[in-house]
């Protein structure tokens, strides 16, 4: 099963920020404790371990417990939701949105990252136990982000009236109106065993399940359970009374604006940019149906666009005996994570990873261990066919990674049987204008700017004849053109990465059951590398 890599700098897919992350780049020391070598994970596990106590192990396993009542867990998951009351298992996470039957196919990326760093990790450290989490993101409300997927170069949406959407958290999503989508899916992908299979599993998933919490942990749970990932929807009571401390310090303190926005200005500073401007307050207000943003004026408090208020007092007693309603922003959800799991890596995607960057100061004031930060695996796949083809056309795998026209017209410039680049021709008439410029400085300097207007105009004209020439090859050789058109727009749907477009069940029509597997086998979280696999046809 033939894969090769670049370096991600090369894909131009991903930010300077994150290949000078990758890089090492010493500016970006200060804005992350640990970067993600092997070794690197040992202090990380005796720091978690010093601040994550039993008690803290027995809320989480049972909250777990809790989650997994209507679900056969498996040997491997349940294994691994028991061993977490052990001070010597740690967790390794990821997250993301409740995406329609996982949205974009780095969903399944970010879990085989997930799943094969907790495998590593143990055969490091075969005396501890690593668990592959998968936090799902219940508590966001943008549906609009989440409620399609992309096949065939399709669009397959669920709708719903936005009022039904509104600002809900999307976990608490009713699944009405799925089995439309389903009808559509079903009539798309045809017939087959994989086709089948795939159906069964959107039927189990959303039409057997009332909300969008249990089906997507059902999906993730049929997809992945054999290698013991463990999903968790952190809108747990339980769970957020352990959080109930840093919910405070947010309100009253502020404490995630006053120690981000020194950090997020220093990053901006350095030409990266900001990936999220914090709020004075990173929480919204969760409950019934309602999800929106806590506002504080002059020591009282609100929610935005509603009558809700409360007094400094009010809001104490309300954080205690309701902590469930406090639902963290993009700000503060990383520090809840940290604070309930026995975490040691957070796996995400080059926006999830930007915003990380600007956290660290504020975990160093709470006292709350700042988390290593992988780069989840990133691939491109295709089939010995198309790599048949790719070879043929004589395309680098560098190469697929230009924009269309760019690859299009070096292709051209290589096979065509003339010679298309007027670099001689335009460095041969610089070299006669220059001439013209030192004769017009001997005899008239007022000249000069003639000469230059005459110099451009004719280099001008060059670059015309040159593109009208290099058009005129393409239409000659058009069915190359059209050839290395659909090899690349087969590859990177609507010019985009692949994994950012296409809907896994794309390429489970495709491979069949050995399609997760062949994730697991090909991609090494450690690598830091963009993998290209070509995966031989079902």
């Amino acid at each position: 099963m033939p894969a090769d890599c670049l370096s991600y700098r090369e894909t131009n897919y991903y930010s300077k920020l994150i290949t000078d992350y990758l890089d090492q780049k010493e500016e970006l020391k200060p804005f992350y404790h640990r970067f993600p070598g092997i070794e690197n994970f040992e202090p990380q596990m005796q720091d978690k371990k010093r601040v994550f106590s039993s008690e803290k192990r027995g809320v989480l396993v049972k909250a777990l417990e809790n989650q997994y009542a209507e679900l056969e867990q498996g040997e491997e998951v349940s294994a691994n939701i028991k061993s977490l009351l052990s001070e010597n298992t740690f967790t390794v996470t990821t997250g993301h949105q409740l995406n329609l039957f996982t949205g974009p196919l780095y969903f399944l990326y970010k879990i085989v990252s997930t799943v094969n760093l907790a495998s590593a990790l143990k055969k490091r450290h075969p005396e501890s136990h690593f668990v592959p989490i998968y936090w799902m993101a219940t508590e966001d409300h943008d549906f609009e982000e989440i409620n399609y997927f992309n096949l065939n170069g399709k669009k397959f949406k669920w709708n719903i009236l936005q009022k039904e959407a509104g600002d809900n958290a999307v976990g608490e999503l009713k699944t009405d109106g799925l089995e439309e989508v389903f009808n559509l899916f079903s009539a798309e992908i045809g017939g087959g065993k994989n086709a089948e299979d795939l159906k069964q599993l959107f039927k189990s998933a959303y039409l057997n399940h009332a909300n969008l919490t249990d089906a997507t942990r059902f999906l993730a749970h049929e997809l992945f359970k054999e290698y013991g990932l463990v999903i968790l929807d952190a809108h747990n009571p339980e769970l957020k009374k352990e959080f109930i401390p840093y919910i405070e310090k947010e309100l009253f303190e502020k404490v995630s604006y006053t120690t981000t926005i020194a950090t997020a200005e220093n990053l901006e500073k350095l030409g990266y940019g900001i990936q999220v401007n914090p709020r004075e307050i990173n929480l919204f207000y969760l409950n019934n149906g309602l999800r929106e943003r806590i506002i504080e004026k002059e020591g009282s408090f609100s929610v935005h666009q509603t009558e809700i208020k409360w007094s400094k007092e009010e809001m104490q007693k309300e954080v205690q005996e309701f902590p469930e309603r406090f639902s963290p922003n993009v700000m503060l959800r990383p520090l809840y994570q940290e604070v309930i799991l026995p975490n040691l890596c957070y796996i995400g995607g080059g926006g999830e990873l930007a915003y990380w960057f600007e956290l660290k100061d504020m975990f160093e004031n709470l006292n709350v261990p700042f988390p290593i930060l992988l780069l989840r695996n990133s691939a491109l796949i295709e089939t010995s066919k198309q790599n048949e083809k790719r070879k043929k056309l004589d395309i680098s795998r560098s190469e697929l990674f230009l924009k269309q026209h760019e690859l299009i017209n070096r292709k051209v410039r290589k096979i065509s049987n003339i010679d298309i680049n007027f670099t001689p021709q335009k460095e041969h008439l610089v070299k006669q204008f220059q001439q013209l410029y030192e004769l017009a400085e001997k005899t008239d300097s007022t000249f000069v700017g003639a000469v230059k207007a005459q110099e451009v105009k004719q280099l001008k004209g060059l670059e015309n004849l040159e593109n009208r020439l290099l058009q005129a090859q393409k239409r000659k050789l058009k069915d190359e053109v059209s050839r290395i058109a659909m090899l690349q727009n087969e590859l990177f749907p609507n010019k985009s990465l692949q994994e950012r477009e296409t809907n896994f069940s794309e390429m489970y029509l495709e491979f069949g059951e050995s399609l997760i597997p062949k994730l697991i086998d090909n991609l090494d979280p450690l690598e830091l590398n963009f993998k290209i696999l070509t995966f031989g046809e079902k």
